[in-house]
């Protein structure tokens, strides 16, 4: 026998509206934590029912639908479940790029969740056909999207929509988890550091602008998180370091950077990058210990090669992270600042040597992810 709260469950596929209103009204704070088991009753009927929710045109069955699978995915089970639905994923996908979409934010934060299963990546293959797709999918802007693709669509939306500029109802400020999650496979790091046809633009280097958006946390961790994962493969290293346009460097730089480190001579002054060489005297370092970390743990992963190392010495890297250990009180960012300075000083090994990597994430497996990137997003 079904115990009540199944039942109430189950009436998420009742065919009267005002019936799946007060199920979704009743299940929303059973969503999370072990009440949560209660959406597996019936072979997981209920995960279908949100999904078909999630479609409705009301704002209300569309909120507390989507919010509930975002609370779900903290279950592997369930979170695997929803994002095994194709369909639904490139509906969702497609459907932030509404910008009529009065609940975009929180399907971001639902896409974000649901990077964290490999089927993720099938996102990187959602093209739309005007001709064919009309009907099918979310209606999308011409005027602002120029691309068939959904991953440019929704580069777009992070870029041009953050402060509500594109959709008065978001800021897509989750999508930065979603691409720091899908930049652990190779397939999501090749579109972050390729130019994209569309546009002829290398998507990494439009997020960079982003790593000092000091009023933001969320979209700053998510950009470092990608800016790193982008850099496990250090082949390209070389490449990213180099390039005029992309600038990398000093956005990697910057946020651990304060106008208050004093002790930089002026030979090493000159050789920074231009972007740091006359900072303002109200710059500070990024407020938060966790995304200094992962900026270090960036210029770690550029260590990688001779070649990186050389280039990181030839722009002063090593005085401004001294500078940076002197001032830490987190002992995460010292112990990698120790770590950055004994790659850096040490002599280059012999060419018959084995080079000994500095570390270990530039061997990074496909589904190699960061615990700073595994928290699953609750929302109340």
């Amino acid at each position: 026998m079904p115990t009540q709260l199944e039942e109430l469950v189950s009436f998420l596929h009742s065919p009267q509206p005002a019936v799946k209103q007060i199920a979704l009204d009743n299940l929303v704070g059973f969503s999370s934590g072990p009440s949560a088991s209660i959406f597996k009753y019936d072979d997981c009927r209920a995960i279908k029912d949100l999904q078909n929710l999630a479609r409705e045109k009301s704002k209300i069955l569309v909120q507390q639908s989507v919010t509930i699978l975002v609370n779900l995915c903290d279950d592997d089970s369930l979170r695997h479940n929803i994002c095994s639905d194709v369909d639904f994923l490139e509906y969702l996908s497609w459907k932030i790029c509404d910008l009529e979409n009065s609940s975009a934010d929180i399907m971001c934060i639902l896409l974000s969740n649901l990077a964290k299963e490999n089927a993720i990546i099938k996102v990187l293959k959602f093209v739309r056909d005007d001709t064919k797709d009309n009907e099918r999918l979310p209606p999308l802007d011409r005027s602002v999207f120029k691309s068939n693709k959904v991953m440019d669509c929704l580069m777009d939306c992070f870029v041009k929509g953050y402060d509500r500029k594109l959709n008065k109802y978001a800021t897509f400020d989750y999508l930065s988890y979603f691409f720091a999650d899908i930049s652990r496979f190779k397939a999501g790091r090749q579109y972050f550091t390729e130019d994209q046809e569309y546009d002829g633009v290398t998507p990494i280097s439009k997020l960079l602008v982003f790593t000092e958006k000091y009023d933001s946390k969320t979209r700053r961790e998510g950009v470092a998180s990608t800016i790193k994962n982008s850099l496990f493969d250090s082949e390209l290293h070389d490449q990213l370091l180099k390039n005029n346009d992309l600038n990398l460097l000093p956005y990697i730089l910057l946020p651990i950077t304060s106008a208050q480190d004093s002790e930089i001579d002026e030979e090493d002054m000159f050789n920074l990058p231009e972007e740091l060489q006359l900072l303002p005297e109200d710059k500070v370092r990024d407020p938060v210990s966790a995304i200094i970390c992962v900026h270090l743990e960036s210029i770690l992963l550029l260590c990688t090669t001779k070649a990186g190392r050389e280039y990181l010495r030839s722009k002063s890297v090593y005085p401004l992270v001294r500078e940076l250990h002197k001032n830490a009180e987190d002992d995460d960012v010292s112990e990698l600042c120790d770590r950055i300075v004994n790659v850096l000083m040490r002599g280059e090994p012999d060419s018959n040597q084995v080079e000994e990597l500095p570390s270990k994430a530039a061997d990074a497996e496909e589904n190699e992810q960061d615990s700073d990137d595994e928290e699953i997003v609750e929302v109340a």
